[in-house]
């Protein structure tokens, strides 16, 4: 009777926990975790030993101290020399002495909350906890039905709704493709205005000038319905700030730090090193140029408004030294992600790195690439990763295929950093001496009670055997992925808002772009 009621209780686990993690989607079931913020409770892995660690720290320096950064903002440089840095004017070159930059990087916050419209999706940044973004920035999108084309706004949109509805998915990192067939003037109003409509995460805006951040800052304000005052204590969006390595911060990028950082908003500080190009070719010399960059710009935010929210970013990676182009996934982008995960820590600051991969095509190289990528930003404690699904071709391709793909590895790795539960059940003593010397454990009462619920169950994998697998269809993991977006596609409803927020968000777009037309916004 013990063991029937043990199975009548766990049959009862089996249901509920099916329910949390199965998804009717178009008329086929989505295997995919709930929404949950997600904690790195293991130990960081550390490439670099103490005595490597500082002097990469005093290399940074250095580079700051004799050779600097060249900003190319008129303001940045009149705020850069007011708070001590030494500006040359006629080269735009700032240098800065070492315990300047100590000093206000010290001003940044370890941690923040990210604030979004829905506070159920509100994601905290720095400590042990990690948030995965989904690809942003590409030109072109790509599909096994339609090819390899330029961004377009369908796209866009399409791309939206599935990061959405991807629960291992926590915030938008940047439009998922560009949508080209918009006016690149006013486009970032109607990007803006469906990140709004279509999810409830948190978005990203592009630091491409004051006006663009101007305009995402008031309409995240609209979204959450908060007072000017209390946005700037509550971070709401994001930006990405690239510096143009090696060693300069154009205007549109300082344009965004100094709006951001103005009305509290949060700053990701991410030079652009690619070891050989825009970097030394060596990982010591790449890490050191990168650490200068990035805490130049900290700084600079901090000389802004003392306190703004800002991470570290980290970006190093290699590049093919016949063709010069762009690898990532590899042991070097590995290490180089583990090793800026040690910097950001010494400076106590929230760390971001990415999943990337250099493949053409949704293959084995795609996967192999992207599952190192993952493994150098997690064990390196990364907070958020960055194109977390979908990046292909070095960033030049959002896949709809990689999304999925993408998505499973994410979850994978989301399920590793679960905890092994150490209880009595867990134990299973009872089970073990149910079962005989040479028996099996497959119809022992402690199997049955969690059979369904005791491993992860994956979205995209197929564990038929070949048989089962060729009558089937004999799919591969490409067209099932293929299906999977398509279905979520199917089924997809947008988040509730409030009408009144929607309409006001709607006059604004149209009062924006008519000043835009006009050219007086």
């Amino acid at each position: 009777m013990a063991g029937n009621t043990d199975a009548d209780q766990g049959k009862a686990m089996v249901r509920r926990g099916s329910a949390r993690r199965r998804e009717r989607r178009g008329g086929k079931t989505l295997n995919q975790l709930p929404w949950r913020r997600l904690r790195n409770r293991y130990k960081p892995i550390e490439v670099l030993d103490a005595d490597g660690l500082e002097a990469i720290h005093d290399t940074s320096m250095r580079i700051l101290e004799e050779h600097g950064l060249e900003f190319l903002h008129d303001e940045a440089r009149s705020i850069l020399a007011q708070a001590g840095a030494e500006v040359d004017e006629g080269s735009r070159m700032v240098r800065f002495d070492r315990a300047l930059i100590e000093e206000q990087v010290r001003l940044a916050p370890s941690r923040f909350t990210l604030h979004a419209r829905n506070p159920d999706r509100n994601l905290e940044m720095g400590g042990d906890s990690l948030c995965f973004a989904q690809v942003s920035s590409t030109p072109n999108c790509s599909d096994l039905d339609r090819g390899r084309r330029p961004g377009n706004w369908r796209d866009f949109v399409d791309l939206v709704k599935i990061t959405q509805s991807l629960n291992i998915l926590h915030c938008f990192g940047g439009y998922p493709v560009e949508p080209q067939d918009l006016p690149a003037e006013s486009r970032h109003l109607d990007c803006t205005h469906a990140f709004i409509t279509l999810s409830d995460k948190p978005w990203h805006a592009y630091s491409l000038g004051g006006g663009r951040i101007g305009d995402a800052i008031e309409m995240v304000r609209i979204a959450r319905g908060v007072t000017c005052a209390q946005l700037s204590h509550e971070p709401s969006i994001h930006t990405v700030v690239n510096t143009n390595s090696p060693r300069k911060v154009d205007t549109p990028m300082l344009e965004g730090v100094i709006e951001m950082a103005r009305a509290g908003q949060s700053v990701i500080v991410t030079p652009f090193t690619l070891c050989g190009a825009m970097a030394p070719v060596t990982l010591a010399g790449a890490l050191a140029q990168q650490n200068a960059e990035a805490l130049g710009v900290i700084a600079f935010s901090q000389m802004v408004r003392p306190g703004a929210p800002v991470m570290y970013g980290g970006f190093t990676s290699n590049v093919d030294m016949k063709s010069g182009a762009p690898a990532f996934g590899t042991p070097e982008y590995v290490r180089a992600a583990l090793a800026g995960g040690q910097l950001a820590r010494r400076y106590n600051l929230p760390y971001r790195s990415s999943n990337a991969s250099a493949s053409n095509a949704v293959d084995a190289q795609a996967a192999y690439e992207s599952v190192m990528s993952v493994w150098g930003a997690v064990m390196g404690h990364a907070n958020l990763v960055k194109h977390g699904a979908g990046w292909m071709e070095g960033g030049l391709v959002a896949s709809f295929e990689k999304m999925i793909v993408d998505a499973e590895i994410l979850q994978g790795m989301a399920e590793f950093l679960r905890p092994i539960e150490v209880d009595d059940g867990a134990l299973a003593l009872d089970a073990i001496a149910e079962v005989p010397p040479g028996g099996h454990y497959f119809g022992a009462a402690h199997t049955m009670a969690r059979y369904e619920t005791a491993f992860y169950s994956p979205m995209l994998s197929d564990w038929r055997n070949f048989e089962q697998w060729r009558e089937s269809g004999a799919h591969t993991a490409e067209q099932r992925a293929n299906s999977i977006w398509k279905s979520i596609l199917q089924s997809f409803e947008p988040p509730p808002l409030d009408p009144a927020i929607d309409e006001e968000l709607t006059a604004y777009v149209a009062k924006r772009k008519e000043e835009i037309a006009a050219g007086t916004g």
